[in-house]
């Protein structure tokens, strides 16, 4: 076999044809219809000026074409990632850049030091529990863009109360302007979703209006917003604006310059060392959170269109497109889901479809910040809303009552801690999942079978927090038989074992020989076998199988 090159673009460019072009600037197109008004959201959301989602969405693409290994995944703000910084961050643009920096210095290191399994520790019940708060939240912190309310804290319970208290202040043209934005997103999903397949043999005019329909579905967001654009501005040109507006956008792109490291107030300047310590736990959730639904994504595309992926390839293109994005000023970034979708949907062949996304970013960042200025809040907020409610999965409470209810503490507990804070439910979900995951090491499930001996049989390996139950399962059942009975131990699921272990084995065996009984050992894996043997366990028997012993 041909050794796989280390740089993942020289895997297909080589290949690169004409066909694929086609399908990659289309693919481009849609995907880049949808970055520039969801990135205008998902920094509003982030309590940042609206110009660094326009920041953030176009290294990410432009790295991944290089450095990425699915075809489908896009990089850029997600409405997960959003909430997250805005709660890290201190809605401060100095701090949020910086963010990004030291979260691409983590995902980096953690990609070469192929530590990507850590990832493994954060289970789904925990995933689901947190994206179906994060879902909750977002959600109900643009209800105050929707109704146009202004001054609605941050933290969800008092987000709740002051929404509902000053639901009298609600602004009549925000309110139908944002409702009607999301009819017609939901609308435009509906249609695209139950759309029939145009075959070639169809009609032309068929297959036309097929086109139509897609292209609306696709590129619903930028429809939508240009549309409320539209409608603000013309009541702007009448004297009269019913809205709340996005404002003024500095046109250009951004200065290609390091993170800063130190911000000045009006006391002094903020030293590195009290800016790290203002982003605190965010330091650890935010990284991890951007590489969990970065190769979530890329496995789960991966796995539906016939190929693979390189987990570790994937942290270092994650940590590669942060680092170099804090030097345009972007806030930390993942991979997209809903932008992958449509990725995948317009048949992209490449990770080049990027460069047409990063390119018409970056093109109106250049030309039309100016245009921005007369997006409604309401229409933003209607975008954030028609994109997290889907990432809302109440099937998997049902789901995890038939298949483990136990499960369903760790959901819990994040889901629940989650509206409190986002750190203390990610971090309560995976100490209860490592809790049950222990537990279940602690108490192996032993199988006892009764007859001329006593034949044990753990179900697992054998690890030290193990012993003492053993001990307790074996001591209680050999000498409370009539007559006391010897015990074989069967060791065919057992494929580990430590020295604790050896240790209260040894016990055991001395326990029983002080009553006149033997402890013999059958069905021992070689590893496991090997251990036993160089520990010198005094009166230590083994057989091949329990008949024999």
């Amino acid at each position: 076999r041909c050794p796989r090159p280390a740089l993942p673009i020289l895997h297909w460019l080589p290949r690169y044809s004409r066909a694929w072009l086609q399908l990659d600037l289309l693919a481009g197109l849609a995907v880049g219809l949808t970055t520039v008004p969801q990135a205008l959201a998902y920094a509003e959301l982030a309590g940042l000026p609206l110009q660094y989602g326009l920041y953030s969405s176009f290294m990410g693409c432009f790295v991944y074409c290089f450095l990425g290994t699915a075809k489908d995944v896009t990089l850029g703000p997600t409405a997960i990632m959003s909430l997250l910084v805005s709660s890290y961050a201190s809605h401060e643009p100095v701090h949020a850049v910086l963010l990004a920096f030291l979260s691409g210095c983590i995902q980096l290191a953690m990609g070469l030091l192929h530590l990507g399994f850590i990832l493994d520790f954060i289970s789904c019940p925990v995933i689901k529990g947190f994206t179906s708060a994060a879902s909750i939240t977002i959600s109900f912190n643009q209800i105050k863009n929707i109704l146009g309310l202004q001054g609605i804290p941050r933290q969800f319970f008092l987000q709740v109360y002051e929404t509902l208290r000053r639901i009298g202040e609600t602004r009549a043209g925000d309110a139908v302007l944002g409702l009607s934005c999301l009819a017609a997103l939901a609308g435009l999903r509906a249609m695209k979703s139950h759309m029939p397949r145009a075959g070639p043999a169809e009609a032309l005019a068929v297959r036309i209006s097929h086109l139509i329909v897609w292209i609306s579905g696709t590129a619903r967001n930028a429809l939508v917003v240009l549309f409320a654009g539209l409608v603000a501005y013309s009541f702007q040109v009448m004297g009269s604006q019913p809205f709340r507006l996005t404002g003024s956008i500095p046109q250009g792109l951004p200065a290609f310059r390091p993170p800063r490291f130190s911000l000045a107030a009006p006391n002094g300047t903020v030293p590195f060392q009290s800016m790290v310590q203002d982003m605190g736990v965010g330091l650890a959730v935010v990284p991890l959170m951007g590489l969990l639904e970065t190769i979530a994504i890329a496995k789960a595309f991966a796995s539906q269109n016939g190929y693979r992926i390189d987990p570790n390839q994937e942290l270092l293109a994650l940590g590669v497109a942060n680092v170099l994005g804090s030097f345009v000023s972007s806030y930390p970034i993942t991979g997209s889901f809903g932008r992958t979708a449509v990725n995948a949907q317009s048949g992209v062949c490449t990770p080049a479809g990027g460069l047409v996304t990063g390119g018409l970013v970056l093109l109106s960042l250049a030309y039309l910040t100016s245009l921005f200025y007369y997006i409604p809040k309401a229409a933003l907020a209607a975008v954030i809303i028609s994109a997290v409610v889907p990432m809302f999965d109440a099937g998997i409470f049902h789901t995890l009552w038939r298949v483990k209810r136990l499960d369903l503490v760790p959901l819990c507990v994040t889901f629940l801690l989650c509206f409190w804070e986002v750190q203390y439910g990610i971090v309560a979900g995976v100490l209860v999942s490592g809790i049950l995951l222990l537990y279940s090491i602690a108490r192996p499930p032993i199988k006892v079978s009764e007859g001329a001996v006593l034949l044990v049989q753990p179900g697992s390996s054998l690890h030290f927090p193990a012993v003492e139950h053993l001990r307790d399962c074996v001591c209680s059942r050999a000498l409370a038989a009539s007559p006391p009975r010897s015990v074989v131990l069967d060791c065919c699921h057992v494929s580990s074992i430590d020295y604790t272990a050896v240790l209260g084995l040894a016990e055991l065996l001395q326990e029983l020989h002080g009553h006149g009984l033997s402890l013999a050992f059958c069905g021992l894996k070689d590893p496991v076998l090997q251990v036993l043997l160089s520990a010198d366990l005094e009166g230590f028997q083994h057989f091949p199988s329990w008949e024999e012993a």
